[in-house]
């Protein structure tokens, strides 16, 4: 599958995000459900969010669009467009969308 900040795949996810109740999409682009890596590309409104969310082994966010803001550990750091934003290695994190905005987040869980 084939992901660009203006690709199909992201303007279908912004336009189910938008009709969305809960102001957000996803689409599983790799891995999934008893897989070690996983990644889903996210599109999130504004005001949205990913909250009290478990880090399993290791996460990052790439920003594909917009601007949020991922707090772990309370400390936060912001990511605009091409930021990488690993999740620091502690229990739950939050990400916040501070301007509608496109995340593909990649986990890798621990193996049995």
């Amino acid at each position: 599958m084939q992901i660009s900040a203006a690709g199909t795949v992201v303007e279908e996810l912004v336009q189910a995000a938008s009709a969305s109740p809960s102001g957000r999409a996803g689409r599983t682009v790799h891995g999934g459900s008893g897989r070690i890596l996983g990644q889903t590309l996210i599109a999130l409104n504004r005001g949205a969010s990913l909250d009290d969310n478990p880090n399993p082994a290791e996460t990052t966010f790439l920003v594909i669009r917009g601007r949020v803001r991922l707090t772990a550990n309370g400390e936060s750091t912001t990511g605009v467009p091409f930021d990488l934003i690993a999740v620091p290695d502690v229990g739950d994190y939050d990400l916040e969308v501070l301007e509608d905005a496109v995340v593909l987040i990649t986990v890798a869980r621990l193996s049995d």
